[in-house]
């Protein structure tokens, strides 16, 4: 029989460029927070903040949780969002904050040299690289493979110390492995976040500390990812 076809390396949503730039570029789009605003998950965010960080926001999509963040006194923020669309909006809307910076980048292939950031922040921009898979259980190697690639690049651009905060509905047994690669050098840990309500999602904040050892236990979650 024939060969079912392989999914994609890109899920076609993600590359389809012409959706996000019409889902953000349209003249006074609302903003849309995919899992809620900063206010949410600050109180487990806070902590890992420093005045001076200089921060990295993936896949901004037209959130203002850039703008919220500068608000509250992180004066260094840059944001970036492959649709040049949505880059320009956000461009216009936050003229008045020159300490917002906006590029026009892909995630798996970061411009930044070198240990630029010391904090990459990243809220349900991973999910969209698993919006086509079916099974959790088992990941797609091109899933498996581009989650790779924009982690590789994460590590790259943070500075030794710095950290990489995903904020996702994606629970840890389906998460921790992709992070859990000491090819990244960083450590791991997650909290489960949530307003208790009846019904309301659990969210995870997983933290990633550049330059601190994988406890062995996720190391070993890491390693089985890339097993047949």
């Amino acid at each position: 029989g024939m060969e079912r076809r392989r999914a994609p390396a890109v899920p076609p949503r993600y590359g389809r460029r012409r959706f996000w730039d019409a889902l953000y570029g349209r003249e006074g789009a609302e903003t849309r927070e995919w899992l809620g605003g900063l206010s949410r998950f600050l109180p487990q965010l806070e902590p890992e903040l420093r005045p001076g960080d200089r921060i990295l926001v993936l896949g901004c999509g037209n959130s203002a949780l850039s703008h919220d963040l500068h608000k509250l006194g992180y004066p260094d923020v840059t944001s970036i969002d492959f649709s040049p669309a949505c880059i320009a909006a956000m461009r216009a809307r936050y003229a008045h904050c020159p300490g917002l910076h906006w590029a026009v980048m892909d995630i798996r292939a970061l411009a930044f040299p070198d240990a630029s950031f010391d904090v990459v922040l990243e809220k349900g921009t991973l999910d969209v690289l698993m919006v086509e898979e079916t099974d959790p259980w088992h990941v797609s190697p091109q899933a498996a493979a581009a989650m790779r690639r924009v982690l590789a690049e994460v590590s790259r651009v943070l500075r030794p110390g710095g950290c990489f905060i995903s904020i996702t509905f994606a629970q840890p047994h389906f998460r921790k492995p992709h992070y859990a690669q000491e090819a990244f050098g960083w450590s791991l840990r997650h909290a489960a976040c949530g307003d208790g309500d009846a019904g309301a999602f659990h969210y995870f904040l997983y933290v990633m500390r550049k330059g601190q050892p994988l406890d062995p236990h996720d190391a070993a979650l890491g390693r089985r990812l890339h097993q047949p």
